[in-house]
């Protein structure tokens, strides 16, 4: 259920890029853009975050404040800016972009998402793990990342 929820909310963010942020209007849309963004949110997006909260879970078991703290920390520190640059990759690597070409995008791009991702990601994540039971977190990202899957979907698609 969580890999439908990611794949469609990724598919949802990249409406919303190209409609609202781009402003390609109806005529415009690249419906193969939205496509790819979906199947990332069901092939990557939703099993590896899925995957990564149960970690966590098993790791930091709890859900105290104290808890709730050092999960955000793992997950800020360490995986955000891991995950940030693989989605980076499978995304030049979905969009044809060669080797090299896709290393200069996640070089031009990267700081800037991780920044952002900074600015947004810690007090959802504080909440989320303090108060969401585990089987709920993934749904509970993916509806609050309907804004963070807009800023990707334009930040990855733009060439």
């Amino acid at each position: 259920w969580a890999v439908l929820v990611a794949g469609a909310l990724m598919g949802a963010g990249d409406v919303i890029a190209q409609q609202v942020v781009e402003q390609r209007g109806l005529h415009g849309h690249h419906c193969s853009r939205t496509l790819k963004m979906m199947g990332i949110g069901f092939c990557f997006v939703g099993p590896v975050v899925g995957s990564w909260y149960r970690i966590l879970d098993w790791l930091i078991p709890g859900n105290t404040k104290v808890v709730a703290v050092k999960k955000v920390i793992l997950d800020q520190g360490g995986f955000a800016p891991c995950f940030l640059g693989c989605f980076l990759a499978v995304t030049g690597a979905v969009n044809g972009l060669s080797l090299q070409d896709n290393w200069s995008k996640i070089q031009q791009d990267y700081m800037d998402a991780l920044m952002t991702n900074y600015c947004i990601w810690p007090p959802v994540q504080i909440a989320n793990f303090y108060f969401v039971p585990l089987q709920h977190r993934l749904a509970v990202v993916q509806c609050v990342a309907i804004v963070w899957n807009c800023y990707l979907s334009w930040k990855a698609n733009r060439m």
